[in-house]
């Protein structure tokens, strides 16, 4: 049976940043992540299954991020990023949050270690 999610268990402060375009000293337009709202969280690492297996084998570990339903939550997307914030480690958002509870209380984002693209 699966874990209930609880409050308690989010442990982990990360900050949800949205790639901004803005302009340099010389008047050319940049794209940089920039931060959006901070939020608790709870990191699930995932074990099973054979992509899950095969991407661990290429050094690269998938996440299931859990955060609380919000207005800024339910606005993530695939092109958005999250960094730890203790760590400073970056997270690339592969899917957009689902709501697994279906009562809108917990958002589940799922996310592998590295910048987004």
């Amino acid at each position: 049976m699966a874990k209930k999610p609880s409050a308690g268990a989010m442990r982990q402060k990360v900050y949800f940043q949205r790639r901004v375009e803005v302009e340099d000293d010389f008047g050319n337009t940049v794209a940089d992540f920039q931060t959006i709202f901070t939020d608790a969280a709870e990191f699930i690492p995932l074990r099973g299954g054979e992509g899950v297996q095969a991407a661990r084998l290429t050094g690269i570990q998938p996440y299931i991020v859990r955060v609380r339903s919000s207005t800024a939550s339910r606005a993530v997307g695939a092109d958005w990023q999250i960094v730890d914030a203790r760590s400073g480690v970056v997270y690339a958002i592969t899917a957009p949050p689902t709501n697994q509870d279906q009562k809108n209380a917990w958002l589940d984002i799922m996310v592998t270690q590295g910048r987004a693209s």
